[in-house]
């Protein structure tokens, strides 16, 4: 283990929770604002542990309203913030996820997913809110969804949320689960290297806030942070690009919705990561978070019974990764859809590959458990 008491570089033998808040110190974190909730709660506990240590933020809120309420705050006076929640508290936060994207906030959004709906089973995993995290506040937007399928992705991934977050002022999500989270293996904490986190662009002093772009650029305008001594307006009403409030123009509305889209969808090649082993397949198993591992394990039991089968993960999510869904089923005869849920990205799948390939989908036997490898085998064989 290293000397260096802020990243704690080494190899581990840790939960995925404990790797999670572990990668969010390293890419820089110094604010998290979280209310308990299972199977999410050891990230919490381990960051009101660890961030005071290294001149860092836990807020322990009321309830998840105050929670993002608190790290939307934080963000706006320059820290990287986080806070970290489960189903039931992403429903709560929908209102001020929306606030965030309209207001262009980094932030980065953990969702230790678990069985649903209402408290569901908060001791079971589930991929069960991968839909709500694009769709669920109201408007039309565009967030960032990452999905880990191991404990080292669990830090890996939250060290590129906090760097999607800060380049593209945009919440992003980290799409775990319960079984990841709590699984444990390996971890290994590479040396500090901050190089590879992308910082925020922050706005210039002016004399005015009509001198400065603090919002809607495409190309992502410079942030004005509070406590620089810039004078700025933010509001999460309808705005031009200098901040200010206009509810009459129709080009100004058109371009408050739109802008930040085009954001996220103009830079989609930068942000949009997919794992790709079918060359030389005929059978795609698609998958994303948990199941992969299922999926991996299923595709060389496949292969050894002489079937040509491969993989292909989702990494991202959110903004779905259309292009490389349409490419995949052009090169296959066959795409069984993997998802630990009753089938939420199945459709938007669907919609990319069936125009070119077969597609269907296979949830677990039983919610609330992992895919069996066989399991998975025997639908291939009566394919």
């Amino acid at each position: 283990m290293s000397r260096n008491k802020k990243v704690l570089t080494g190899t581990h033998f840790e939960m995925g929770n404990w790797a999670c808040a572990e990668g969010a110190i390293a890419a820089g974190c110094n604010f998290v604002a979280g209310y308990p909730i299972t199977p999410a709660s050891e990230v919490a506990n381990r960051l009101a542990a660890r961030l005071p240590r290294v001149n860092g933020t836990f807020l322990q809120t009321e309830d998840e309203i105050g929670a993002i309420c608190s790290a939307i705050g934080a963000s706006w006076v320059g820290c990287k913030a986080m806070t970290v929640t489960s189903g039931p508290g992403i429903s709560l936060m929908q209102e001020n996820i929306g606030f965030a994207v309209a207001t262009e906030t980094p932030l980065v959004i953990i969702d230790v997913q678990r069985f649903g709906p209402s408290t569901g089973v908060p001791s079971v995993g589930l991929a069960a809110d991968m839909v709500q995290v694009a769709r669920g506040s109201h408007g039309d937007y565009q967030i960032i969804a990452l999905s880990p399928e191991s404990p080292q992705e669990m830090f890996d991934l939250t060290i590129r949320a906090f760097s999607l977050a800060e380049a593209y002022r945009v919440p992003v999500f980290l799409m775990a689960d319960g079984f990841i989270g709590h699984m444990r293996e390996q971890i290994v904490i590479p040396e500090e290297d901050r190089t590879k986190i992308k910082q925020r662009k922050i706005a210039e002093q002016s004399v005015s806030v009509l001198d400065r772009r603090d919002f809607l650029d495409v190309k992502v305008a410079p942030m004005p942070v509070f406590g620089l001594g810039l004078k700025a307006h933010v509001t999460s009403s309808c705005h031009d690009e200098h901040g200010m409030r206009n509810l009459s123009d129709p080009a100004v509305m058109h371009t408050y919705v739109m802008n930040p889209i085009k954001k996220i969808v103009n830079h989609r090649d930068d942000i949009v990561q997919v794992e790709d082993d079918c060359i030389d397949a005929e059978v795609a198993l698609v998958s994303y978070g948990t199941v992969s591992r299922s999926a991996r394990a299923a595709a060389g039991l496949a292969r050894k019974n002489g079937l040509k089968v491969g993989t292909f993960r989702m990494l991202t999510c959110w903004p779905f990764p259309d292009k490389e869904i349409r490419q995949l089923a052009e090169n296959v005869e066959y795409m069984l859809v993997l998802e630990n849920n009753t089938g939420q990205m199945y459709p938007y799948i669907k919609a990319e590959a069936a125009h070119a390939c077969r597609v269907s989908f296979l949830g677990p036997q039983t919610l609330g458990q992992i895919h069996d490898p066989e399991y998975i085998l025997s639908h291939l064989n009566r394919r």
